[in-house]
């Protein structure tokens, strides 16, 4: 609303009426609407009915003022209801694109979601644009405020920010991908692994075979070495130990162990199992079974465990001895050893004297 023109001179005598030069004042000093979309239709309902213009009159009354920014409880509700129609009709093309995305067949996953992303911040973006349009906000109001919102994103959301970045990139170099495996390390340092499950906005999502779930932040992933098991191939060489007596014959020993990695339904033909004595222990010929399986999402200690399953039955049906830890304790004569001894045997000839021959009768 344009201010009136303040009143012209009047001929040198005359005063100004007061009426006019206070209505003048007031025009003067009235703050403006931060919401001149709150005033049209405001306007507008008065004009269809006197009742409800009435009302929203009295909702327009009750109103604060900034300066020269005047805000009402109408320019509220006004914000409310474009804000929520705004936001309903967002979700739902978010939804339908969402929808057309996942349907088109010539992109993969990674793909996909990276798209979504992409275009979820887009369509965000054009709502809120679209609010401040329809309400006709008026931005140098919020001047005083920008410094300090600059600041809250400068240093309060920097991280959000960065993890944001960070999930995009790592969508794009297709680094890191849904479906992958990946070592993951607990708080108390045991290292297991897990199927990346989903990638958001802040943190990745990994999923243990314990149905465990870490949320692993974007960044950290991208600053941070990680250990990909099915970046170039989801092939992972699995390694089972086994020992054997020394008194054993090797080449039986050995032709079992990759019978029994054989047998396991989850290990790999191509390339086979191999079998590779790495060391001579204390109580055992130490062997390594080398063998490859192509789901490590699946688990790794169920395959283990089926391969040692074979093997105990095997070495049973060939009589390969399974050694256990044996030590041999020399004990060397002293003084006080053989006091010692002594000491025992007195006290075991105290607990058990020898029986006296009964009398003939």
């Amino acid at each position: 609303m344009t201010a009136p023109s303040p009143p012209a001179d009047l001929p040198e005598g005359e005063s100004t009426p007061a009426p006019l030069e206070q209505a003048w004042s007031m025009a003067e000093r009235a703050p403006e609407s931060a919401v001149t979309a709150a005033d049209g239709l405001r306007d507008a309902v008065s004009s269809q009915s006197d009742t409800v213009g009435s009302i929203v009159g009295s909702f327009d009354a009750l109103a604060i003022s900034f300066g020269d920014t005047r805000v009402s409880l109408w320019d509220g509700i006004v914000v409310l209801i474009i804000f929520s129609v705004i936001l309903a009709i967002a979700w739902i093309i978010n939804r339908m694109a969402k929808s057309a995305i996942r349907r088109i067949t010539r992109l993969d996953m990674t793909q996909s979601l990276l798209i979504e992303k992409v275009v979820t911040i887009g369509i965000w973006a054009v709502a809120a644009l679209m609010t401040i349009d329809l309400l006709g906000i008026d931005l140098t109001a919020l001047a005083v405020f920008s410094g300090a919102f600059g600041l809250a994103i400068g240093f309060g959301l920097q991280k959000t920010f960065g993890n944001l970045i960070a999930g995009i990139i790592l969508l794009m170099d297709r680094s890191i991908k849904p479906g992958d495996v990946i070592a993951v390390t607990d708080m108390a340092g045991n290292e297991s692994f897990g199927q990346i499950r989903k990638i958001g906005i802040r943190a990745v999502s990994v999923t243990t075979r314990d149905q465990r779930e870490y949320l692993i932040p974007n960044e950290n992933l991208m600053i941070n070495q990680v250990e990909n098991w099915s970046y170039s191939s989801k092939n992972v060489r699995m390694q089972v130990e086994v020992g054997v007596s020394y008194n054993a014959d090797l080449n039986l020993a050995e032709k079992l162990m990759l019978e029994a990695a054989g047998k396991v339904d989850r290990v790999l033909k191509v390339p086979p199992p191999t079998a590779w004595m790495s060391a001579y222990g204390d109580s055992s010929v130490n062997f390594v079974i080398q063998c490859w399986i192509q789901d490590p999402e699946e688990g790794v200690g169920n395959v283990r465990s089926a391969v040692l399953k074979n093997l105990w039955w095997l070495f049973k049906e060939h009589e390969v001895e399974i050694p256990f830890p044996q030590r041999d304790l020399n004990l060397r004569g002293n003084e006080q050893f053989d006091q010692l001894v002594a000491a025992i045997a007195q006290r075991v000839a105290a607990e058990n004297p020898p029986k006296s021959d009964e009398a003939s009768g």
